[in-house]
């Protein structure tokens, strides 16, 4: 038996691997079966040029046994094996790949790739084990060796007997401690989860004796266990098949199984790319949001996997926000990796798939639109709130990808429609686009800024969640046409042949107008006589970038600044009976006139959902009037 040390580098670097390189002990069972993978395909590898090796995938496989009661877990493949100059080089020295190598000295085909790119993956074992034990026997030698390491102290390397080629992994599992719990790696149940975890889709079998349950012969309730051996692995991943041989139900049960979500998914989306970088992804536009959704816990990302190994389980990068909603995985050969293979090592190829992603998921949106209007639109309840967010996030760098996406309830049309589908309805000498916005589309129709553009026959788009008006004013117009609030002073719809009438009228009325302002002192900007009155008395208009609703919206935030105020103007109606009540209080009681202000201003803030500042002095004026 030899005794060899790590070199000093090595001993640090060893030191690394178990207390800091990996987040998560378990990925540990992902490194020595991404190892056998690689070993396996590197028989494969030499059948293709050796024509007295022949390459049968029947015949090779990974095995995964565990012992509870020695703490033992060992890790078989029918690998390529490793000589004794390979086991020093490759496991002697850390971070010297076997695989990287091999890599470089073989043309690789037919879409296979070895995984392995560092030579520190096998070191993660001992993150879990005290001791672990190596015996290979390379493809074409007569003699095996056995490797054995209980860390940074160094190994030992004696020749033993071996019958097959391959290699076996023998680790001693560590004894509990208060912070970790060890039996993890010897109980069945964890080591599966981890192998469909991480190598659900390693391209050879996995193997493991199972215990299953049966009834007992001659029982009617009596059952018996017994253990058989099971490939626990799908080998085939469904991303890896050609769109021709999969059916909705197939992607249906790969949404299931992965536990994307509970419901069936609105729509799959499957990529396959072959050019600068290679990747496949699945991607699911989900039917119904997650509970968790709008909440700090949710987390977006897809699933990231290299060559068929899981790498991340939520990769955000590959997502923008305003499509967090999409579930799936990306698969890819091309991924530069850091030494961990948790993490990436540059973000360029990585920054090419998330671009190319997010085209794909609005062009597949864009068509949904067009020819499943139904779909999209119960699509568009669930996430229609999130396409918002993104017009109106990052300074509206999202927008114009964006505005063709999202949808507003129509005056109209009584139902969802899109920007594009106004503007088409628009005549020829409408200025702008029509909005309104409220806490629902019932209270928006009884506003009576509404009942005054709809009855001029113009179409208005009714905002009513919190995000919708912040996105049109981030938007500020859509093919050339400005949004404009019903609420906004000028509406662009009376004609010229009134100004001078409306003038007038300004002038006649300007003294009741000033003193009901000065009753409304700080409250109000100004007091006009209205021009979108029909048979309402009274109405709040606005001026500025603030509207009344964005006033609600920031009042009703944790952080909000109260002062952050709409500039309102109080329109009076004067075809209205109040109007009249107004002027002859004016000329003969001005306390009454007072009353009526606060009240008009009470009333005006409660068509529009705003809250009145003293309700007992509000009703006590109601009183009055009835007195």
């Amino acid at each position: 038996m030899e005794k060899m040390q790590f070199k000093a580098e090595s001993k640090r670097l060893l030191e690394m691997m178990i207390n800091s390189i990996y987040t998560h002990k378990e990925v540990f069972l992902r490194e020595l079966i991404s190892n056998a993978s690689d070993a396996i395909d590197k028989i494969y590898y030499k059948a293709l040029t050796d024509e007295n090796l022949s390459f049968d995938k029947d015949n090779y496989f990974i095995k995964v046994e565990q012992n509870k009661d020695d703490r033992t877990l060992k890790i078989i493949d029918t690998g390529i094996g490793m000589t004794k100059e390979e086991l020093e080089t490759n496991l002697g020295t850390i971070a010297k790949s076997g695989s990287l190598a091999f890599k470089k000295d073989t043309e690789l085909k037919d879409g296979f790739d070895i995984i392995g790119q560092f030579g520190v993956g096998f070191y993660a074992a001992f993150m879990v084990a005290d001791v672990v034990t190596v015996e290979s026997k390379a493809l074409g030698s007569d003699v095996a060796y056995r490797w054995e390491s209980t860390g940074a102290d160094g190994y030992t390397i004696e020749q033993v007997e071996k019958a097959e080629v391959g290699t076996e992994i023998y680790l001693k599992i560590k004894e509990n401690t208060e912070d970790e719990n060890y039996d993890d790696y010897l109980d069945e149940y964890r080591l599966k989860s981890i192998i469909k975890k991480y190598s659900d889709f390693i391209r050879y079998p996995i193997k493991m004796d199972v215990t299953n349950s049966k009834l007992k012969e001659g029982s009617e309730n009596e059952y018996e266990q017994y253990t058989e051996e099971q490939i626990v692995n799908s080998m085939v991943p469904i991303w890896r098949k050609n769109k021709s041989e999969l059916t909705d139900e197939d992607y249906q049960n790969f949404y299931a199984e992965k536990r994307y979500g509970y419901d069936k998914p609105l729509k799959s989306i499957h990529i396959t790319v072959d050019g600068t970088i290679r990747y496949n992804a699945i991607l699911y536009i989900p039917e119904n949001i997650p509970f968790d959704y709008y909440s700090r816990e949710f987390e977006k990302g897809l699933e990231l996997y290299s060559n068929g190994v899981l790498i991340m389980d939520k990769c955000a990068d590959l997502l923008p926000d305003h499509f967090s909603f999409v579930k799936g995985m990306v698969d890819s050969e091309d991924l530069s990796l850091n030494i961990s293979r948790e993490m990436l090592q540059h973000d360029r190829q990585l920054k090419l798939i998330a671009k190319n992603i997010s085209k794909k998921i609005k062009s597949e949106l864009q068509n949904l639109l067009k020819n499943d209007r139904d779909q999209y639109e119960k699509f568009y309840q669930s996430f229609g709130r999130q396409l918002k967010y993104g017009v109106y996030s990052d300074f509206g760098a999202n927008k114009e990808a964006l505005q063709d996406l999202i949808m507003f309830y129509s005056s109209k049309e009584k139902k969802f429609v899109t920007l594009d589908e106004y503007v088409s309805r628009m005549p020829e000498d409408q200025k702008y686009i029509y909005y309104a916005a409220g806490e629902s589309v019932e209270r928006i129709e009884k506003l009576p800024q509404t009942e005054f553009v709809t009855e001029k026959g113009f179409e208005v788009l009714f905002f009513t969640e919190d995000i919708d008006e912040f996105a049109i004013k981030m938007l500020m117009n859509y093919k050339e046409k400005e949004f404009k609030s019903i609420s906004s002073e000028n509406l662009g719809i009376n004609g010229e042949e009134n100004k001078a009438e409306s003038e007038g009228e300004e002038k006649d009325n300007k003294e009741l107008f000033d003193y009901m302002k000065s009753v409304l002192v700080d409250m109000i900007k100004d007091v006009r006589a209205s021009k979108r009155l029909k048979s309402h008395p009274v109405c709040l208009a606005t001026e500025g970038d603030i509207s009344i609703e964005m006033e609600k919206i920031l009042a009703a935030m944790p952080d909000s600044n109260q002062h952050v105020k709409a500039d309102k103007i109080l329109e009076i109606n004067k075809n209205h009976e109040v109007f009249t009540a107004l002027k002859d209080a004016f000329k003969n009681d001005k306390q009454k006139l007072d009353l009526y202000t606060k009240l008009l201003y009470n009333q005006a803030l409660l068509i529009e959902g705003l809250p009145i500042a003293d309700p007992v002095e509000f009703t006590n004026d109601m009183c009055k009037v009835m007195l």
